[in-house]
């Protein structure tokens, strides 16, 4: 075998990666997260059991958790994927605060997504609980059936439990009113 072929097998595995690596860049640096498509649009919420915080409480009483079930009760429906180890979750939470000012007709459910429980707690502790109700999704399993990339993520179901909207990334003063709004008042419409 000639030097210049030994050469060039040995470094066909460093100029791959190379490769890889420079497609993964370019993929990290193109476009806005909130872009991307979800397969869920159009299509009922999955099935599933959201259990309640452990030892989460308001007023005195126990904070229920929620189903999926209760997404499709003739009203819409804000569901709100977040975590206590989210950045841009802390960022997002005052707006959903404000949203549940805005429209008291809407239900805004949260899950607290691969969280421990007394971080869960202490960051609804600290920044409020704006949600009808909360739970949680520990092992992350219901997020993979709702098509999420990763926290915050934001939904809209319409009254008959089907997902009429997707907001990738946190939700921001704009995106309140030019995207979450409208799709909220769409599905009401169409409730």
């Amino acid at each position: 075998m000639s030097d210049r072929r030994s050469t060039f097998l040995r470094l066909l595995p460093v100029l791959i990666f190379v490769a890889i690596v420079g497609f993964f860049a370019m993929a990290l640096r193109s476009g806005d997260p909130s872009l991307v498509p979800s397969t869920m649009i159009g299509k009922p919420v999955p099935e599933g059991v959201f259990p309640a915080i452990e030892g989460l409480e308001r007023n005195g009483k126990p904070e229920p958790g929620f189903t999926s079930k209760e997404l499709a009760k003739g009203h819409v429906s804000v569901v709100n994927y977040w975590a206590s180890w989210c950045a841009p979750c802390i960022e997002e939470h005052p707006l959903l605060e404000k949203l549940k000012s805005m429209v008291s007709d809407v239900d805004i459910y949260g899950v607290n997504y691969k969280d421990r429980p007394d971080a869960a707690r202490r960051f609804i502790g600290r920044f409020g609980n704006p949600f009808t109700a909360v739970g949680t999704d520990a092992q992350g399993r219901a997020a993979i059936d709702w098509g999420v990339y990763g926290t915050p993520e934001t939904f809209v179901v319409d009254g008959k439990g089907r997902i009429v909207y997707k907001h990738v990334g946190p939700i921001s003063d704009e995106s309140l009113k030019t995207k979450l709004l409208p799709a909220i008042e769409k599905a009401r419409r169409a409730s």
